[in-house]
């Protein structure tokens, strides 16, 4: 099976959850984690595997959270998920599309692109009452999947720094208007407030509605206040998760020439002083 789309509905997934090639991963960021940061006793779409962002698919020896691991350890990670070069994804999240955004944009920068997020997520999964499952570890046959990065989808600080001095590149910030204008501290304790130079400012949070993703026409008319279809945009957040969410929202709107800062604000502000 191949996805014709990096969103799907609840009820495609319903109807085709016993597809041989499909795999259903949950991304969700854990609240309260045990050591492994696993998850247990949670009610699941049936057949979920836990695609731990946080540990797993993150490199731990970076002084900064999420960070972009490399093509071994994602290759790694995913094949003990039992991924196969095959494999049609479906990501969701236990907030409807956040951290899924993240893991979605993970597979197509290591050169999957058969993968898509689930539109609402598991809030929206459970609102229409669909079977669920206890979690349980994965447990199957190890894959075959190959990373092999695409150095054009994810950004580094040199990267951003240039681009930040280069008119025609667009950075798009996703946090909130009170952290983009410095009005509020920022959640990472000792991270001073500030902005990337020239960037401006989208808040996740409107492009959403409720748990999901708004309607194509709606997210197109956000987009087109901020740049053209075949601009060069990056995103940037506080860590890299968020500014995925846009990442999905601009693709799906008819963006192609997409990037996201891995290290985001908390390395530009960690690495910087003005």
């Amino acid at each position: 099976m191949k996805l014709k789309s990096s969103v799907v509905s609840i009820d495609w997934l319903k109807n085709n959850l016993a597809v041989p090639n499909l795999v259903v991963l949950n991304a969700s960021i854990p609240k309260v984690t045990d050591p492994s940061n696993e998850i247990s006793g949670e009610e699941l779409i049936p057949n979920t595997r836990f695609f731990d962002l946080k540990t797993k698919f993150s490199d731990l020896s970076s002084p900064f959270p999420n960070t972009f691991p490399s093509e071994a350890q994602f290759t790694e990670e995913a094949q003990l998920l039992g991924i196969n070069k095959d494999s049609a994804i479906v990501v969701y999240d236990d907030k409807g599309i956040y951290s899924s955004a993240r893991a979605w944009w993970l597979f197509k920068a290591f050169g999957h692109n058969n993968v898509a997020v689930l539109d609402g997520g598991l809030p929206e999964w459970k609102k229409a009452n669909l079977d669920t499952e206890l979690y349980r570890p994965y447990q199957g046959k190890k894959g075959d999947f190959i990373g092999l990065e695409n150095k054009k989808l994810m950004k580094f600080f040199e990267d951003v720094k240039s681009e930040s001095q280069d008119n025609s590149h667009l950075i798009i910030d996703a946090r909130s208007e009170q952290r983009f204008k410095s009005l509020v501290d920022e959640p990472r304790e000792g991270l001073r407030r500030g902005k990337i130079p020239n960037s401006v400012n989208l808040p996740f949070e409107e492009v959403l509605v409720e748990s999901s993703l708004k309607p194509v026409k709606e997210l197109k008319t956000i987009f087109s206040n901020f740049a053209k279809p075949n601009d060069q945009i990056t995103f940037s957040c506080g860590s890299g998760i968020t500014a995925c969410v846009l990442a999905l929202a601009a693709e799906i709107s008819g963006y192609q020439t997409i990037s996201v800062y891995d290290g985001s604000w908390t390395e530009w502000g960690s690495l910087t002083s003005s």
